[in-house]
């Protein structure tokens, strides 16, 4: 009986075999392939058929291993590129400088420096030792960044498209393809640096909640890659004797600003606390979401919007931000500016910069603007103090500060607090804080007119937004 079950089993295996073969091998249920029904076999065969389970447990760990820190640095670039991070900064005027200071992780390990925060510089740099060309008699200084100790460090070459198309003032000499893109920045105020440039990769501290400095997490670091680092032997210039170097904020291809920006949002902000202030009193520079999405408060308290005006990135204004101003006015009066002063394609325009402390306008407008408020002042005692043509004796009494407006394009207002165009320049003296700029030329908003305000560079939908806030945390 059972050999007869096992003769009936094999004759239904060899019937069902001959009917696949004869329909081609294909399930009644399966579609022809479009092209022309036919399909590949490959053999699947284990590549080492006597291979015991101790290998087989062996080789699954060593996959497993490679699959977890895949997954693991994906979701840490994840987690990178949809938090913010956020890092202090301060008011040098303890220094005896009108900069802003931000601290800076950079290199592996990670070394600290404090660096200018600068809208118009497009190379970061950090003072160095072993960088070609070093003096051997060159003082260190108190902080200074070692390539050598770094391992993420890696030179440019000078032969590179980096070197050649992005670097700023970097130097033709070239002696062969390989050797390090060397650069000469000069600054407009006479100030210069002088090294060699590389990458290297930044330490920051995530920020999950969005909320500048208050969601900062020191626990939760991350290394940003590729970061875009001049190694500067030798260096010129008063703000420079006070800081590390200078983290570039400018609009560029090799700034940090553009680089970390690309990766949180695509924006960064900053608020500046007052020019005046102590060393503890910090804000911070955030890239990505800032304290306008944090959670949404109730309706009852809701903040006012921000103002916001076009960004204008223009290659012919870079590295510099520039917005279009339409009108300013003093004391509700609008002031008498021709409109070219404000138009980049006839030799004028507007910038903000974050590395310039008073406010510079083009000589039309800083007439005008200085007749107005003169003119409100005309009852105190001059005093003469450089650099500033127009300084009180504020102790012979206060008056009432007329209202300073700058309205840009898209109807958004500046009304910037009165200490920040008139400042206090000694004790009991104040000063009309702006500056006579060449005409034609550009004029510029300086971090002083800017303090006590928040900031937002929206790079990827070129929006400059705005709004008076409370800054120190």
């Amino acid at each position: 009986m059972a050999a007869r079950a096992h003769v009936l089993v094999l004759l239904v295996l060899l019937a069902l075999a001959s009917a696949a073969a004869a329909g081609g091998g294909r399930h009644p249920h399966q579609h022809r392939h479009r092209h022309g029904g036919k399909s590949a076999r490959l053999r699947l065969i284990p590549s080492a058929p006597g291979a015991s389970l101790a290998d087989r447990a062996r080789d699954d760990r060593h996959r497993h291993a490679y699959i977890r820190s895949t997954l693991a640095s994906r979701r840490r670039a994840a987690e990178v590129g949809a938090s913010a991070f956020a890092m202090p900064l301060s008011s040098g005027a303890y220094t005896g400088t009108g900069q802003y200071f931000v601290r800076f992780r950079v290199g592996t390990p990670a070394q600290p420096f404090v660096l200018v925060a600068d809208t118009g510089s497009d190379l970061t740099w950090v003072k160095c030792r072993g960088a070609a060309g070093s003096p051997p008699d060159a003082q260190p200084p108190a902080r200074e960044f070692r390539p050598a100790a770094s391992k993420s460090w890696a030179p440019i070459a000078c032969s590179s498209d980096t070197c050649t198309s992005y670097v700023p003032f970097s130097l033709a000499n070239c002696s062969t393809p390989a050797s390090p893109c060397a650069y000469d920045y000069r600054y407009k105020d006479g100030s210069a640096a002088r090294g060699v440039v590389g990458t290297d990769s930044a330490t920051i501290a995530l920020s999950g909640n969005g909320r500048a400095g208050v969601g900062a997490d020191s626990s939760r670091r991350a290394k940003l890659q590729g970061v875009v680092l001049g190694c500067t032997a030798s260096y010129d210039g008063q703000s420079f004797q006070s800081s590390d170097g200078v983290l570039s904020l400018g609009n560029s291809n090799i700034s940090f600003a553009s680089r970390a920006a690309a990766r949180f949002g695509g924006r960064f902000s900053y608020c500046l606390v007052d020019h005046l202030a102590p060393r503890n009193a910090t804000s911070y520079l955030t890239f990505g979401p800032g304290p306008e999405d944090a959670a949404a408060p109730s309706p009852a308290s809701a903040p006012a919007a921000p103002e916001q005006t076009p960004l204008l990135l223009d290659r012919r204004m870079s590295p510099f931000y520039a917005v279009t101003v339409d009108t300013v006015y003093v004391a509700g009066e609008a002031l008498d500016i021709p409109a070219d002063v404000w138009d980049a394609d006839r030799n004028g325009g507007a910038i903000l910069d974050s590395g310039t402390s008073l406010t510079i306008l083009a000589t039309p407008a800083y007439r005008a603007v200085v007749a107005a408020l003169t003119k409100q002042l005309a009852g105190l005692p001059r005093v003469s103090m450089d650099p500033f043509e127009y300084c009180y004796n504020w102790t012979a009494g206060a008056p009432e500060i007329p209202e300073l407006e700058v309205h840009f394009a898209g109807s958004a207002r500046l009304l910037p607090p009165a200490k920040s165009y008139v400042i206090d320049a000694a004790p009991g003296v104040k000063c009309i804080g702006v500056q006579e700029g060449a005409w034609p030329g550009v004029s510029v908003i300086g971090n002083i007119l800017q303090q006590e305000h928040l900031w937002e560079f929206d790079l990827r939908d070129r929006w400059l937004r705005f709004k008076h806030t409370r800054c120190a945390q």
